[in-house]
């Protein structure tokens, strides 16, 4: 529904702070990390994208 509400507004992109133990769930939705990995409430993340 995100994805979809994004689309509807024409962004091009949305972004998300994933943690590093769910990269591969968010990768298979089509989101690409980038960046290095930082602590976010004490646990690792990675900021992904997906291109709409």
């Amino acid at each position: 529904a995100l994805e979809e509400a994004a689309r509807a507004r024409g962004l091009a992109a949305v972004d998300l702070h994933a943690q590093t133990h769910a990269l591969g769930f968010y990768e298979r939705l089509g989101y690409v990390a980038y960046g290095p990995e930082f602590p976010d409430a004490g646990i690792p993340h990675r900021a992904m994208r997906r291109v709409l």
